[in-house]
């Protein structure tokens, strides 16, 4: 359950952002960063990058769907304004339609989110549909998609050469047809962005694909310089990398010395001063008994 009461965006409202105000979304895969960004976005996903970004794999495609759940949760509980959208793992939707609605009522009903994303354009438009006539609103994600870079090898910006426009126009044509809310287009060059987001009528997103898009997404941690190395789309907002070890630096080196923690960190007991070795300390005003020399006679 959600913090607060207000209502949330849905994806109709997302919808109907299209040609106006720019849609401002970053990826959020736990409560504490989704309480932080809530006020400030129009929508947070909980992408698979989450894989690569916190859990260390080399792609999106080990990706299990417990997990996808789990951080869905934490996203959920952790927000009270955004629309919260989940993205579908690989392997959880593509072997049928009903595969896909399967697993995407699942997290809907474990996560509390507002809608799924799912990468693929013209071959997952029967899935789109499918889900979308059951209730489950689809964001689409065309381009570059990240699950397929086994069959697209590597991580390749998709529509620079003009022999590709084409075929990603007929994706971005059919997910819309489908029942689409939004559509992703990642890694894409800039002239097409631009042409497809004005031949359809849903809002496109970009991630690397330029302004001309209805809106903008980034992963959090690369725009806040927590990653190693990023695209060259992201634009590093902050270097906090170096802040952090900054402050672990300073940290360790107060522990190592002692100087933290200090008195200000620290319970003293309640109505009774201790001396500095731990032990209690007299009374104010007590005189301490003092060991008087034996007395002799001469």
């Amino acid at each position: 359950m959600s913090l607060g009461s207000a209502k949330r965006i849905t994806a109709p409202d997302i919808a109907a952002r299209k040609g106006g105000k720019p849609i401002v979304s970053l990826t959020a895969y736990h409560a504490h960063t989704a309480r932080l960004l809530d006020r400030h976005m129009d929508f947070l996903l909980v992408g698979d990058s989450l894989g690569m970004v916190m859990h260390g794999y080399e792609s999106t495609v080990p990706v299990p769907l417990e997990l996808m759940i789990m951080h869905g949760q934490a996203v959920v509980r952790g927000s009270s304004h955004v629309l919260v959208v989940v993205d579908l793992p690989f392997g959880s939707y593509e072997e049928s339609p009903a595969q896909a609605f399967r697993n995407a009522a699942r997290v809907m009903k474990e996560t509390g989110c507002g809608a799924v994303k799912l990468e693929g354009g013209t071959r997952m438009a029967e899935t789109i549909r499918y889900l979308t006539e059951r209730g489950i609103p689809v964001m689409a994600h065309i381009g570059l998609t990240p699950q397929s870079i086994n069959v697209m090898g590597g991580f390749k910006t998709q529509g620079r050469e003009r022999a590709e426009w084409e075929a990603i126009e007929a994706d971005a044509k059919a997910i819309t047809e489908a029942g689409a809310f939004a559509v992703v287009l990642e890694g894409m060059a800039e002239l097409l962005a631009a042409r497809i987001t004005k031949q359809i009528p849903i809002p496109t997103i970009g991630i690397g694909a330029s302004a001309e898009c209805d809106g903008q997404i980034l992963v959090l941690e690369d725009m806040l310089g927590l990653s190693p190395r990023v695209p060259k789309f992201v634009k590093e907002f902050a270097q906090l990398a170096e802040a952090i070890e900054s402050a672990v630096a300073t940290y360790a080196n107060e522990v190592r010395e002692r100087s933290f923690p200090g008195p200000q960190h620290t319970y003293a007991m309640k109505g009774e001063k201790v001396a500095g070795d731990g032990s209690k300390a007299p009374p104010r005003g007590a005189r301490q008994a003092t060991k008087r020399p034996k007395m002799t006679g001469s």
